[in-house]
């Protein structure tokens, strides 16, 4: 007798490819051991009520409602490109303990001022959430609170409420009735993300939802839960102080190019005035290793402190530790330091840090950096009004950077009025800054170490 088909379907749960049965390595993206059952028609169900194509003109002109919500901090506002799109699912993804949680109830207290929120939890009780919303002065009439993990639940209160947001925390513990295995899983999530879609899509209510994270910073789940969404803020900063940072890594509606940076408190998170005041110690005298960075995020320049410590290896092979810095960039950066700048620095333990707890992803942080290594190796520090920015190659020339104007604009008001800038950067001449136009990684160690 034949043996009996397997009717189940199988999908991967890192890319959400479908499959015809087990594998041990996915055919679509090459991860091993991530194809698993997901109940049969786990795929997208279609919104009911959804009208035929029109103009994209018919359908704006139709549209009386908010073009954007606003929720009450200016910052987030900023991040999403203007505030909350209303039919959009929004999805906010860190660590444990950073503060997400606390920032949705700040921004559902500042939508509730204008109307109803939902605020439904998987993970706390009503209680414990409404004692947050008291202490964060956000529990006003406007919030109600559901303690609730099946999405159905969620999904009949808004549509009795109508709120004018509703707030997910978290995605990860939210369950469909008519499907089966864990939260979290493949099936349950794409389930879940499909009942909040077709909500926000068919009512206009945007939906904000809280994502985990893993180990190395990746929101966890499949990666079908990024692409399910519109935007995907990332919020993350050292546990240890108490700024924060929000910026977009995906975001339909706006840039992705700008942050938010909050000083975390006792009565909840609190947008930094000046950043770079907070980032740059001015009252601290020179120390080896250290270099002011002018960085530009978002359509704004920061300044921030680049630090690095050069040590004789203790034996074995060379260490490399970095906080806040990318180290594949800073084993780059060591080996042209020692080729173009003969310095001897490959074969030394490495420690790397951005101060505040930011993590610096544009490469114009190339030569800040490069300075602070060179720094710390000849254990002389930099002149205390020296800021600098560029890329650098691995020819050891340096690369022009966007934004220079504004760079040097932030660096002369906090008193960095020496700056090295790449060759041929259209700054501004003259005046209190002394702007010094470096090609190579030589020239630049010359105009700092002589």
């Amino acid at each position: 007798m034949a043996a009996k088909r397997d009717k189940r379907a199988w999908a991967c749960t890192e890319c959400g490819a479908s499959a015809s049965g087990w594998f041990g390595k996915c055919p679509a993206c090459g991860a091993w051991n991530t194809i698993e059952p997901v109940a049969a028609g786990a795929g997208a169900t279609p919104a009911a009520g959804v009208a035929g194509p029109r103009t994209a003109a018919a359908w704006l002109d139709d549209d009386d409602g908010p073009a954007r919500i606003a929720c009450g901090l200016p910052e987030v506002d900023r991040v999403l490109g203007g505030g909350i799109v209303p039919e959009s699912l929004v999805l906010v993804g860190g660590p444990p303990g950073i503060g997400k949680s606390t920032l949705m109830l700040q921004v559902a207290g500042g939508v509730a001022e204008e109307g109803p929120v939902l605020y439904a939890s998987g993970e706390e009780s009503a209680r414990q959430v409404a004692l947050r919303a008291r202490r964060l002065g956000t529990a006003g009439p406007g919030l109600h609170v559901l303690a609730e993990p099946r999405c159905e639940a969620v999904c009949e209160a808004a549509g009795a409420l109508r709120p004018r947001l509703v707030v997910v925390d978290s995605v990860q513990t939210m369950t469909a009735d008519d499907q089966a295995g864990i939260a979290g899983g493949i099936a349950q999530v794409r389930a879940v993300l499909d009942r909040l879609s077709t909500l926000a899509k068919t009512t206009r209510i945007p939906v904000l939802l809280v994502g985990h994270v893993t180990k190395d910073g990746q929101l966890a789940g499949p990666k079908v839960l990024e692409h399910m969404v519109d935007v995907v803020l990332a919020f993350d900063g050292d546990e240890d102080r108490a700024l924060r940072v929000l910026r977009a890594t995906k975001n339909r509606y706006g840039s992705t190019r700008a942050i938010a940076i909050f000083e975390m408190t006792e009565g909840g998170l609190v947008p930094v005035a000046d950043p770079s005041a907070d980032l740059v110690d001015r009252d601290r005298p020179p120390a080896p290793g250290a270099c002011v960075f002018a960085m530009a995020e978002g359509g704004r320049a920061l300044l921030v402190e680049v630090q690095a410590l050069v040590a004789p290896a203790a034996g074995g092979p060379p260490r490399r530790t970095c906080t806040g810095v990318d180290p594949n960039r800073v084993a780059m950066l060591l080996a042209v330091l020692e080729r173009h700048g003969g310095l001897d620095v490959l074969g030394s333990d490495v420690f790397a840090n951005a101060a505040g707890g930011l993590r610096l992803r544009e490469p114009a942080a190339d030569l800040p950096l490069l300075l602070a290594l060179a720094s710390s190796h000849l254990g002389r520090p930099l002149p205390p009004t020296v800021a600098a920015f560029g890329e650098v190659g691995l020819t050891g020339e340096v690369r022009r950077v966007p934004m220079a104007e504004a760079r040097v604009a932030e660096a002369v008001r906090l008193g960095r009025t020496t700056i090295l800038a790449p060759h041929g950067t259209p700054v501004p001449q003259g005046g209190p800054a002394d702007v010094r136009e470096v090609s190579t990684v030589g020239q630049a160690l010359e105009a700092v170490f002589g």
